[in-house]
């Protein structure tokens, strides 16, 4: 078996971890979690959105069919599952088995930003929202989004869905300005927000004040912690080179890096310290078994 990463942080690939039964096949998978059980959740862009896999891989449960236009971001913590359908401009809270609890945002309402080309750097922030990329708590709470595709911003929320703050402007240089927000962790009393087509990281407190950023980073694309607060982020592509995993310390020093198969847009850490990336076109999950001493 292939191996990847180094010392501590070294991992046997299983490349098309996650089997579907006979006669069903993998949309994009756009971003995975995992639940308590480390059950794993994958997040496609086809019917059924939501597919549940337990620990060998096998489907044991899907769940959504018609509920999203585009499907994004998941998270799941203290097993409630925070899904972005980007497109339709919505947040939305689900138990484990796929009821809705929670919305936030409208179906179908925009925010203005004068952006009609998702990716593209906005002309001016909004409110929320405007194509968003995912949505996670906080330890006391709150919510934050990253508002990403046609906005500049993150936003918070407190547990009720009232607006309590945003922050974030485009641009391309200074601390708190954003092109494509692609995805944010609060841990260790921090936001930490994948600033993709900026190549960096940057890090807030809980109410948005600049803190740092890291810039050993190219184009990331999602961000996960384990429960000792390493962070693990997944990296797109840039020019021809390849997609790739980074593990991070919370200083942001790079503990173990590896290529990984494209275009790594979504992943998740479990409670053992194994790594899953949601798949492009091909669809599916390569899982990154942790080795142990």
């Amino acid at each position: 078996m292939v191996s990847v990463g180094s010392g501590e942080y070294t991992y046997d690939v299983c490349e098309d971890w996650a089997s579907l039964p006979e006669g069903m096949t993998f949309g994009m998978v756009s971003a995975v979690a995992t639940d308590s059980q480390d059950r794993v959740y994958a997040f496609q862009r086809k019917d059924p959105p939501v597919l549940v896999f337990d620990r060998e891989g096998n489907l044991v449960n899907s769940w959504g069919n018609g509920a999203f236009l585009f499907a994004h971001g998941i998270h799941i913590a203290e097993d409630m599952v925070y899904l972005t359908d980007r497109d339709s401009s919505v947040c939305i809270l689900y138990t484990l088995d796929g009821k809705p609890v929670q919305m936030l945002g409208r179906h179908g309402v925009h925010s203005d930003t004068g952006c009609e080309v998702p990716g593209e750097l906005v002309p001016r922030a909004a409110g929320p929202f405007n194509y968003p990329s995912e949505i996670v708590p906080s330890p006391t709470g709150d919510l934050y989004v990253s508002d990403g595709y046609r906005n500049a911003r993150v936003h918070r929320f407190d547990n009720n869905g009232a607006l309590l703050a945003s922050w974030g402007q485009p641009g391309k240089h200074s601390p708190g300005e954003f092109h494509l927000p692609h995805s944010l962790l609060v841990s260790q009393d921090k936001v930490f927000v994948c600033d993709r087509e900026n190549h960096r990281i940057q890090v807030f407190d809980m109410s948005g004040e600049y803190l740092e950023m890291w810039t050993d980073i190219q184009r990331p694309m999602d961000i996960s912690a384990d429960g000792d607060g390493v962070l693990y982020v997944s990296e797109g592509r840039v020019n021809d080179g390849p997609a790739r995993v980074s593990v991070l310390d919370t200083a942001g020093k790079v503990l173990a890096r590896f290529d990984c198969r494209g275009p790594g847009h979504g992943s998740w850490v479990d409670s053992q310290g194994n790594i899953y990336v949601g798949l492009g076109d091909v669809g599916g999950i390569d899982k990154f078994a942790r080795q142990r001493s």
